[in-house]
């Protein structure tokens, strides 16, 4: 029962990383100039999925408080501000969607707010994986590192890693949505991101090793870690000859890949632990009577219908985007 939801719990993060993250990452670009056609094809090209996404943070969230409670408490004692921030960067960028279409002389400060939203939702996100990767200060299963003690330079990094790397997912899904200029310039955009995302990684591992850090050592106790980078690397030689050759449908899957394969990584880089190197998952765990109670809601039937309706929604709006006129 309890790899269950350890199991539920990876998916429900991943999956939220790849939907969210190419919305959140479309917002984001919004920050560079467009005109107002163009905006309108980028919010087409997310208006029927970019709420459905951010269900997938309430289902991990659900899963931590019920099944993981230790890891809960422990993440939003050290992680307070950064979720917070995170929280009114979603709530922004939610009102803004619906309110730029109703004004056009303040249209601009709701242009502003759905991508400064983008932006803060996505940093804080990148800020929390650093912190986790690097090691929160935990005794006792508590949190001792006071309000700042996920700040560093290693998860601002992060941080600002995340941003390139859901801005490059952003754009493989233009690509692959939408045609015309927004086509046209997302595909000159997509190269220069994963230069940039390309960078990043160097920047990380170069820190990771300068600094010493502890996740580094468990890359050397577990070989097996390099197939996820192999992976990765695979996928970015697929993903350059699919920008070569102008595919519209190969470069978001490829860096979609490109994400698996961190993620992976990283996971099994943290085993057995949840948050590393002090809370492992047994430790963690509720009782075994709580994870059985939690199967026949959350396990058997809310996290079956949200995968369903994830996989209906996507379905019915498959395919390049069909300029219409009215919202969006």
């Amino acid at each position: 029962m309890l790899m269950y939801w350890v199991a539920l719990l990876a998916i429900s993060i991943l999956i939220y990383l790849l939907l969210d993250g190419f919305d959140l990452g479309v917002g984001i670009l919004f920050l560079l100039p467009n005109s107002e056609p163009r905006r309108r094809a980028m919010l087409g090209a997310i208006a029927p999925f970019w709420d459905g996404n951010e269900t997938w943070l309430v289902v991990t969230g659900v899963i931590l408080w019920g099944a993981f409670p230790i890891v809960y408490s422990t993440v939003l004692s050290a992680f307070y501000f950064p979720v917070v921030f995170m929280l009114l960067g979603l709530i922004l960028r939610g009102v803004a969607f619906e309110f730029r279409n109703k004004t056009v002389q303040f249209r601009w400060v709701w242009n502003v707010s759905f991508a400064g939203g983008s932006l803060v939702a996505t940093f804080m996100q990148g800020v929390m994986v650093g912190a986790l990767a690097k090691g929160l200060p935990v005794m006792d299963g508590a949190y001792t590192g006071g309000m700042f003690g996920w700040l560093s330079r290693f998860s601002v990094l992060c941080g600002a890693g995340l941003c390139l790397g859901y801005s490059l997912l952003g754009a493989c899904w233009l690509v692959r949505k939408c045609s015309g200029a927004v086509r046209q310039k997302a595909h000159r955009q997509i190269p220069l991101l994963a230069i940039g995302v390309l960078l990043f990684l160097i920047l990380v591992f170069s820190h990771a090793l300068l600094q010493n850090m502890p996740i580094l050592n468990r890359w050397m106790e577990r070989p097996y870690l390099f197939v996820f980078p192999a992976i990765g690397a695979a996928a970015a030689c697929v993903l350059a000859v699919s920008i070569l050759r102008h595919n519209d449908h190969w470069p978001f899957h490829m860096v979609s890949l490109i994400f698996v394969s961190a993620f992976g990584t990283l996971a099994l880089s943290f085993w057995p632990y949840m948050i590393p190197f002090s809370i492992t998952i047994d430790q963690a765990a509720a009782p075994h009577s709580t994870l059985a109670f939690m199967f026949w809601g959350e396990g058997l039937f809310i996290f079956p219908l949200m995968l369903i309706y994830t996989v209906t929604g996507f379905r019915i709006f498959k395919g390049k985007l069909r300029p219409t006129s009215g919202h969006y």
